[in-house]
């Protein structure tokens, strides 16, 4: 068991050591100059300036070197601090990634919610029209991208029936409490679940076919024991080892997905600071945040992996 656990961290450390490298060598491939970004285009023009602002942030260093300072630096909690706002990059973060943290962690919710249920009645009725019915939803939910899904919400629920706000966040620390913290993170939450549902109910529906032809499920049945309980009791849990993997993989996806939907209803996530930094050429800020979103990813699918040691006994004796 504690070898296991050992070789999981060894791996993990390795990882997050090969995404700090590809974020920051990554970084450097963007177009422009950072200092430009910094200075007014007047003072763009004089070279003296450009030298001095060039030598202050260490750009004129080997980029080995630049890379070990920043390395030294993050380790320690210190990601820098913006070149357009001169904000620290780890301020930025701890500021907006409440925001993403809980569109992803809703839209997990509200995708198992409807995938469960989907995937479970698509298994026991396979072939017949409940289950034609359920994965031709399921495919399309699949094809429909995010934002469309979200333009589709916010004509609606918005702008026809004047239901729910499309733009803005109430913070759940904020004046207006939980409940209007809900009603702002409704929309683009159930925007971003339609995808993973998708995930969801199909392996669900995938794995439980094989699960319900195994003996033991048919010896409950045998024995008089009604379906729901079968399914629930006696299916549902086998059938869900794939899905706690991918639940894992799909949040991290979450987190660095939120882009487009923190754009299109203008909230304050990182998402739509990653996407700010960028047009700006904020390198720090572009680094820092894409570095965290990625040790996020690799964390969760670690801690995921590791979870897998309690649920199945069968992988602590491999």
């Amino acid at each position: 068991m504690l070898k296991v656990l050992g070789l999981r961290l060894v791996r993990l450390v390795a990882t997050l050591f090969a995404v700090s490298v590809l974020t920051f060598f990554m970084t450097k491939l963007l177009p422009g100059d950072p200092v430009n970004a910094i200075l007014p285009p007047e003072s763009a023009r004089d070279q003296a300036t450009v030298d001095r602002i060039t030598e202050e942030l260490g750009l004129n260093d080997p980029v080995y070197v630049q890379y070990a300072n920043w390395l030294g630096n993050a380790l320690t909690g210190d990601l820098g601090k913006s070149y357009v706002t001169d904000q620290p990059v780890i301020d930025a973060i701890k500021d907006r990634v409440p925001v993403t943290f809980e569109l992803a962690l809703l839209a997990t919710i509200f995708a198992l919610i409807i995938a469960v249920p989907v995937g479970t009645i698509g298994a026991y009725r396979e072939g017949r029209r409940i289950d034609k019915i359920t994965s031709a939803g399921v495919q399309t939910a699949l094809s429909i991208p995010n934002f469309i899904v979200g333009i589709m919400l916010i004509w609606l629920l918005t702008v026809k029936f004047r239901f729910l706000p499309s733009t803005g966040w109430n913070r759940i620390t904020g004046p207006k409490g939980i409940f209007e913290n809900f009603r702002s993170a409704l929309l683009p939450s159930i925007a971003l679940c339609l995808t993973p549902m998708a995930f969801y109910a199909r392996l669900i529906r995938a794995d439980m076919i094989g699960t319900l032809k195994e003996n033991y499920v048919l010896s409950a049945r045998a024995k008089g024991l009604k379906d729901w309980y079968v399914l629930l009791r006696h299916a549902l849990r086998p059938s869900s080892m794939s899905l706690v993997t991918i639940i894992g993989i799909q949040f991290g996806v979450l987190l660095g997905g939120t882009v487009v939907i923190e754009s299109l209803f203008a909230l304050p996530g990182l998402g739509a600071r990653l996407i700010a930094a960028i047009n700006q050429r904020d390198v720090l800020m572009v680094q820092g945040i894409t570095l965290f979103i990625a040790t996020a990813y690799v964390v969760i699918n670690t801690a995921v992996d590791m979870l897998y040691l309690f649920i199945d006994p069968r992988i602590r004796k491999a």
